[in-house]
C-alpha cells in the first residue's frame, strides 16, 4: 500500500513538473507577443526585490564572514594570505551569491506564489478570472516572472558586495589582513566574465522559482490541505531545480582548467 501511495505521489509529481515546463513556454511566448500586465508587475517587483533584500544581504554577509574564517586560517598557514580577498570574491560571484540568494528567494517568494495561486485555485477565483475573460498567465504568472528574472540579479549583485564587506571586515580584524591587499586580491582575480556569469544565473533561478511556484500553485486541489501540500512540494522542487541548473551552467560557463588563481597571485 506504501510502495503504491510513493508511486502516485512520484507520478504526480512528474505529472506537475511536466505542467510547469509547458507553462514556461507559454510565459515565454506570452512574453513576445506583449501580453504583460504592469501593474501586477511592478507590484510583483516590490515584493520580490525591496521586500526580500533585508534577509538576503544579512545571509550574505554572513556566509561571507564564515567563509573568510575557513579560507583565511588555511591560507595563512600556506602564506597565501594575499590571495584570500581573491578567492572569496570568485567564490561569491561564481556560486556563492547567485545560489545562496536563489535559495532565500525559493523559500520566501517561490512559497508565496505558491499559496496565493493555490488558495486562488482551491477558491475558484481562477474560474472566476476566466469568466472575464481574463488569461491568469497574463494576469498571475508572467508578471511574477517577470519580477524573478529581474529583480533576482540585482539582488544578488548587492548580495555579492555585502558578503565582501562581510569578509573584508574578519579579515582585517581577525587575521590583519590589510585592506588594501584584501581589496587589491579581488580585483586582480575577478573579471568581467564572472560578474555576467553570477547575473545569467540569477536570472535562470529567477524563472526557475517563478515558474515553478505558479505552477504548484495553478495545479493545487484538495482545499487548505492541498494548498500546504503544494506549497512545501514548490519550494522543494525549486531548490532541486536551482540546484540542478547550477550544475549544467556551471558546466557550460567554466568547464576545463582556470589559471586565475595563479595570475592573482
Amino acid at each position: 500500500m506504501k510502495g503504491r501511495k510513493s508511486n502516485f505521489s512520484l507520478g504526480l509529481w512528474g505529472q506537475r513538473l511536466l505542467a510547469a515546463i509547458l507553462l514556461g513556454g507559454q510565459v515565454l511566448i506570452h512574453i513576445l507577443n506583449g501580453k504583460i500586465h504592469r501593474r501586477n508587475t511592478i507590484d510583483q517587483m516590490a515584493a520580490v526585490g525591496p521586500d526580500s533584500l533585508l534577509i538576503a544581504l544579512v545571509t550574505a554577509a554572513f556566509v561571507g564572514m564564515v567563509f573568510t574564517v575557513q579560507v583565511a586560517r588555511e591560507f595563512i598557514n600556506l602564506g597565501a594570505s594575499t590571495a584570500v580577498g581573491g578567492v572569496l570574491a570568485l567564490a561569491l560571484c561564481r556560486e556563492l551569491a547567485p545560489v545562496l540568494t536563489a535559495v532565500v528567494l525559493a523559500g520566501r517568494v517561490g512559497s508565496a506564489f505558491a499559496a496565493e495561486i493555490g488558495t486562488m485555485r482551491v477558491t475558484e477565483q481562477i474560474d472566476a478570472l476566466l469568466m472575464l475573460k481574463t488569461d491568469p498567465i497574463d494576469y498571475l504568472v508572467t508578471p511574477r516572472a517577470i519580477a524573478c528574472c529581474l529583480m533576482l540579479p540585482i539582488l544578488t549583485l548587492m548580495c555579492l558586495v555585502t558578503g565582501m564587506l562581510g569578509g573584508l571586515l574578519i579579515a582585517t580584524n581577525l587575521y590583519n589582513i590589510s585592506q588594501t591587499v584584501f581589496l587589491d586580491s579581488a580585483r586582480n582575480f575577478l573579471h568581467v566574465w564572472d560578474i555576467c556569469s553570477a547575473a545569467i544565473k540569477a536570472f535562470c533561478f529567477g524563472a526557475l522559482i517563478a515558474v515553478i511556484g505558479c505552477s504548484w500553485g495553478l495545479t493545487t486541489t484538495g482545499g487548505a490541505k492541498g494548498v500546504g501540500q503544494s506549497t512545501t512540494t514548490a519550494v522543494v522542487t525549486s531548490l532541486l531545480a536551482i540546484f540542478v541548473a547550477n550544475f549544467f551552467l556551471t558546466w557550460v560557463m567554466f568547464r576545463g582548467t582556470g589559471s586565475v588563481v595563479l595570475q592573482g597571485l
